[in-house]
């Protein structure tokens, strides 16, 4: 899928995938974020060296991703929710979004465990609820970036139970999450440089 509302370089570059009008929410109504976003799937190369690198807690592709949106406002951000019946207040967490800018948030997984899309879409979904934010967006990787960890040996690194646009998708479709607006980018080999 592909969105006429993008530049023609990220329809080519990434696999796209919108739920419930997100792009025209994001272009009209968050000009500021729509920009940090395009300007970011724009410049950003999927480099050999940082797939070879190990990533310990984070990976040096989603560093990089959260860097360049951090230079420009975005924060890592917790909310604290709750439930309030009758007097009584309970306590209802949502988890930590990786990036977050003026009510949108941003999700990168790139090489965690697919059940992690279920998390991503249930916070994305009760944060709308609750007007925290008004759009979703996940990017991951497009399901045929397969080969090229394959031939770079890293086959086991990146299998099928992990995130990609294939995990994804049916998910969202099934309405993992609810009624927000989600607009979700799978990482293309043709963002694919090989640097050393």
């Amino acid at each position: 899928m592909s969105t006429s509302l993008l530049p023609d370089f990220i329809n080519e570059n990434y696999e796209v995938h919108e739920w419930r009008h997100a792009c025209a929410i994001l272009q009209s109504d968050f000009p500021n974020e729509f920009e940090n976003l395009t300007s970011l799937l724009t410049s950003f190369r999927l480099l050999k060296s940082d797939i070879l690198t190990a990533g310990g807690r984070k990976s040096p592709i989603s560093a990089n991703i959260d860097t360049y949106l951090y230079e420009r406002g975005w924060i890592e951000k917790s909310f604290e929710t709750s439930i309030i019946i009758d007097t009584v207040s309970l306590d209802s967490p949502t988890h930590k979004i990786d990036c977050f800018k003026n009510g949108i948030a941003l999700e990168i997984e790139w090489n965690n465990k697919d059940p992690f899309f279920d998390r991503d879409l249930n916070n994305f979904r009760l944060l709308h609820e609750l007007r925290a934010i008004s759009v979703g967006i996940i990017i991951t990787r497009a399901t045929h970036l397969q080969d090229i960890f394959n031939k770079l040996g890293k086959k086991n690194s990146y299998g099928s139970s992990t995130t990609h646009m294939d995990k994804l998708v049916p998910r969202v479709q099934g309405g993992g999450g609810g009624g927000c607006p989600i607009l979700a980018f799978g990482i293309k080999d043709s963002l694919y440089v090989e640097d050393i």
